[in-house]
């Protein structure tokens, strides 16, 4: 009996530590790593792992949230240190040349573009002239302040504006005959696009435009009108590396945090970047930066030339899809932040206003956009494609199909010197007034008009913006077909 007793005590001994043996054993696979489990926590010796991981996690939706700062801070830089303009001096981005280093340019039209710094000179006044402009005031989140010309409070006609910035000097400023903006930030952006396809008429609204401090009034100190400089290398959208939280570190300083912000405020504290203080982050957080915007940018890219998100094709039969699908200048809504659509759309453009997503037929633009062909393929450089156009696209003022690099987003870089195609180009048109558009590393005979030069080796992408859309465009009646291979 006692044998059989001491046999049953080591066999339930052993059980015992046989189970403490294989529970302090157990292996938790993750898409991480192994991570060894001490009972039921995390061992010691993996706890570093845990950690990696969750600043990487951390450091990619930063990365996606940060977008349209980041964009905008680097412009501002670029304007600052490579292009020689103050705050407020306007850079004429026009032809093919001084556009291509900017996010998703539209090549048919002038762009006017400013930055004005209110923290060091307080409030700034604006002297719009009358004009066909179009355009608008954003903040560093490219988030739509007032919008200008056609459809702003000066609709086309002249005004003067009076620019407040959110604290210190100048806030609460009080002056008669300004049309008073109050600023969330102290960095902003004005942009202008002139319509009228006329030169003389750019230059008569150069010449009259006037920005200045308010402070200066008396005797302004004028803005300039500057062009970017030949041979000179900058970049207009979001750098990438360590650079990309350089330049978030910089405006973080420069700028009051919003609300909205104030949870991935928390995430960069953990990852080394904070206001009010200096950026050095350690050999772990800036291990997981690299990593968050290298990986990060995957991600984005997804979302960019996939949407999995709303209603964001404008025919249901076809592959054109809403280049911005966010409803509102504010990008949120009662319920949410417009996160997924915000991040999509700032990866591959800059500036966002109301007169982009006009919903009054004759006014505004539209915007859609094709990432593929008919058969869902990506647009390669090295074959070639052609788009029907039908008769009477709805447009009011003109239309525009742009090709744009899949990379760089920015105009395609071709030997031709020329990315876009327009109701304003002499294009060969069908008997019927419809129009046939041609793309591919080799021009279709008897077709160079209506032909755009891709580049063998690298994806492209088409904006067709709509300016002044019409009913048609709007109740859907008039429908553009897919790009199709041409083989």
């Amino acid at each position: 009996m006692k044998s059989k007793f001491l046999l049953r005590t080591f066999l339930t001994l052993f059980v015992v530590f046989s189970n403490l043996f294989l529970s302090a054993q157990k292996i938790e696979k993750t898409p991480f790593g192994d991570i060894k489990l001490e009972g039921d926590l995390v061992s010691k010796q993996d706890i570093d792992k845990i950690y990696t991981e969750l600043n990487f996690q951390q450091a990619c939706q930063a990365y996606m949230w940060a977008l349209p700062l980041v964009s905008f801070a680097q412009w501002q830089h670029s304007h600052e240190t490579v292009l020689g303009g103050r705050s407020g001096d306007i850079i004429l981005y026009n032809g093919y040349e001084n556009l291509i280093k900017i996010l998703t340019a539209n090549a048919t039209t002038p762009y006017l573009i400013t930055f004005i710094d209110m923290a060091k000179k307080g409030a700034f006044v604006i002297e719009l002239p009358a004009g066909n402009v179009a355009g608008g005031i954003s903040d560093m989140w490219q988030q739509e302040i007032a919008a200008l010309g056609e459809m702003g409070a000066d609709k086309g006609k002249s005004a003067k504006y009076l620019l407040l910035p959110p604290e210190g000097k100048d806030a609460n400023l009080q002056a008669a005959g300004y049309k008073t903006i109050k600023c969330r930030m102290n960095n902003i952006f004005l942009g202008l696009r002139v319509l009228d396809p006329d030169p003389s008429k750019m230059q008569a609204i150069l010449k009259q435009i006037k920005i200045y401090p308010y402070s200066s009034r008396s005797k302004p100190d004028l803005n300039k009108v500057l062009t970017p400089p030949s041979g000179k290398d900058y970049l207009l959208g979001q750098p990438q590396g360590i650079e990309y939280w350089e330049r978030l570190h910089a405006i973080i300083q420069e700028e009051p945090i919003q609300e909205r912000n104030m949870f991935y405020m928390a995430m960069l504290q953990n990852l080394g970047i904070e206001k009010g203080k200096s950026f050095n982050p350690t050999a772990a957080q800036r291990k997981a930066l690299t990593d968050g915007a290298k990986y990060g940018e995957l991600m984005v890219q997804a979302t960019t030339y996939e949407k999995r998100f709303g209603n964001s094709k404008h025919w249901n039969d076809r592959g054109w899809e809403y280049v911005i699908t966010m409803n509102n200048a504010q990008q949120r809504d009662a319920s949410r932040e417009f996160l997924m659509e915000r991040t999509a759309y700032f990866y591959e453009a800059v500036t966002f206003s109301k007169a982009m997503i006009s919903k009054t037929p004759g006014q505004g633009q539209a915007y859609l956009s094709e990432y593929t062909d008919k058969s869902g393929a990506w647009l390669d450089g090295a074959k070639s494609y052609s788009l029907h156009i039908p008769a009477n696209p709805p447009a009011a003022h003109f239309w525009s199909l742009t090709v744009y690099d899949s990379e760089t987003r920015c105009l395609i870089v071709n030997s031709q010197k020329s990315a876009d195609l327009s109701s304003r180009k002499n294009l060969t048109k069908n008997a019927d007034g419809s129009v046939d558009l041609y793309f591919g590393p080799n021009s279709p005979a008897g077709k160079e008009n209506n032909w755009v030069q891709t580049v063998p080796g690298r994806h492209w992408f088409g904006y067709f913006r709509f300016y002044g859309p019409t009913e048609k465009y709007f109740d859907k009646s008039w429908k553009m077909d897919d790009i199709i291979e041409v083989k």
